[in-house]
């Protein structure tokens, strides 16, 4: 129960620190692969544009499965979902460690993925419950976030200094005792799980939304690879359209569906899926390109590449922080809509800065303007997207909200890939250096123009986040179902 008066729970300080240990490590994790990645290619095989399956594989997971996740959490319970996810993550990453072969590592990175859709949700569903909307919950986004910004700074130093000391195996293994110290202070810190909820499990949505998600995904990311008219993709895209709308039929008829359509109807939800897709599909893909450039343009080094992150990595910790205190004080409306336009002008930016002969100082600027920009809209936007959602219902909305994130970062990097790549074939020497660095400028001003998007969508959250229907009695709905 909440303290009386204080809108937090017992202890709320040690269970925000656990729960921002969690996105730490999903965070660690997303930027000190980035950073290794040029050695993973070359070590097991990767072609250029099968490379980003490193990356992919763990969003295509990720994103599929975020739904199962999500109600596995409000059914099973949110302490036992979260431990699974932890122990997952650390079998896996230790297999990804141990992979000696191009396929051996995707799949790890998929089980991977499997594990943060476990984890992702139930993280974001107890930060949700364990703290009172308004001034409290925003602070505990603010710290949830900014432990996430964090890990991208401690990413980009782990990744440079490990793969340069030990190989690019070593930034798998750094997970594996991080995640064990998460799962002994879940077991200490979370009250346990009561009995299982009563419902049960929609199989069939399950397996179609999954499949769905998957196939849609994998076709938009191969789609470079074997050609936007090849029959197998073809078959695969259209097998993806068919499962989803397979999907949405069984959610409107099931009595106890994986998506409850009903849910749609709260405009915050709806419109948060809608941004977090767009701002992984455009800010989130940003800094794969920048790695591309770091390395393969500017000639830097593993090790050097994870320090150029240092500064703007900070800068993004540092809008986290400030995002809470931001969306109280104005609304959390005029503060993406603002951070969003600001993120979308400095990308801008850092496009026209990117080129052959260009250098990370003439860059800096525009990339510290771009993270401060992008920490206070990831704090922000999940706040104004589970507001006004029911308690026993945060699993499930965490994870429609997550899957926006995960799909929106694999469709986004599948697009602009083949933007970079397209005037690279065939091409060695100065004149492949050229046109790579033409092909991220381009990339990055194509992700650019689609932040507009993201402005407008942000407009249609609800002007006043305080404006919401009271929750309905928990326990009765309970004894409903």
């Amino acid at each position: 129960m909440t303290a009386p008066g204080t809108g937090r729970r017992p202890r709320g300080g040690l269970v925000l620190a656990l729960l921002g240990l969690a996105q730490l490590i999903t965070s660690i994790d997303y930027n000190i692969v980035y950073v290794a990645l040029p050695r993973i290619g070359a070590d097991l095989g990767f072609s250029a544009q099968n490379l980003q399956w490193v990356v992919s594989a763990y969003a295509v997971a990720f994103g599929g499965f975020l739904l199962l996740g999500g109600r596995a959490a409000d059914l099973l319970g949110r302490r036992r979902v979260f431990v699974a996810g932890l122990v997952l993550y650390a079998v896996a990453s230790l297999a990804g460690g141990l992979a000696g072969a191009a396929g051996l590592l995707v799949a790890a990175r998929a089980a991977q993925g499997l594990g943060g859709a476990l984890l992702f949700p139930a993280t974001l569903a107890l930060v949700v419950t364990s703290f009172d909307e308004g001034r409290d919950r925003n602070r505990a986004f603010s710290v949830w976030a900014a432990a996430g910004a964090g890990g991208m700074v401690l990413g980009s130093l782990l990744g440079g200094v490990l793969t340069e000391a030990f190989g690019w195996s070593a930034v798998f293994y750094v997970n594996v005792p991080l995640a064990a110290l998460a799962i002994a202070g879940a077991r200490l810190l979370l009250p346990a799980d009561g009995p299982r909820a009563p419902g049960r499990f929609d199989v069939l949505g399950a397996v179609t939304a999954t499949g769905g998600v998957t196939l849609v995904v994998f076709s938009l990311v191969q789609g470079p690879v074997l050609g936007w008219t090849s029959p197998a993709l073809l078959a695969a895209a259209a097998g993806g359209v068919a499962l989803l709308a397979v999907f949405i039929a069984v959610e409107a008829r099931t009595a106890a569906p994986l998506m409850p359509l009903r849910l749609f109807r709260n405009r915050n939800l709806s419109t948060g899926v809608s941004l977090t897709l767009l701002f992984m599909a455009t800010f989130g893909t940003l800094l794969y390109f920048l790695t591309v450039h770091f390395q393969r343009v500017l000639g830097y080094s593993a090790l050097q590449t994870g320090l150029a992150y240092v500064v703007p990595m900070a800068a993004g910790a540092a809008g986290s922080l400030a995002g809470g205190r931001l969306a109280y004080r104005f609304g959390n409306r005029p503060t993406l809509v603002v951070s969003l336009t600001v993120g979308a002008a400095a990308t801008v930016a850092l496009g026209l800065g990117i080129g052959a002969g260009g250098s990370y100082l003439a860059l800096l600027p525009s990339m510290v303007v771009l993270n401060v920009a992008q920490g206070v809209v990831f704090t922000t936007m999940f706040a104004a997207a589970t507001t006004g959602t029911a308690l026993f219902d945060q699993g499930i909305a965490s994870g429609i909200v997550s899957t926006g994130q995960q799909v929106g970062s694999a469709v986004g990097l599948a697009v602009l890939v083949a933007v970079a790549n397209a005037g690279t074939g065939g091409l060695t020497g100065p004149r492949l250096r050229a046109a790579t660095s033409s092909g991220l400028r381009d990339a990055v001003l194509v992700a650019a123009a689609g932040m507009v998007l993201t402005v407008l969508v942000a407009t249609n959250f609800r002007r006043s986040p305080a404006t919401v229907a009271p929750e309905p009695d928990i326990a009765a709905e309970s004894a409903t179902r």
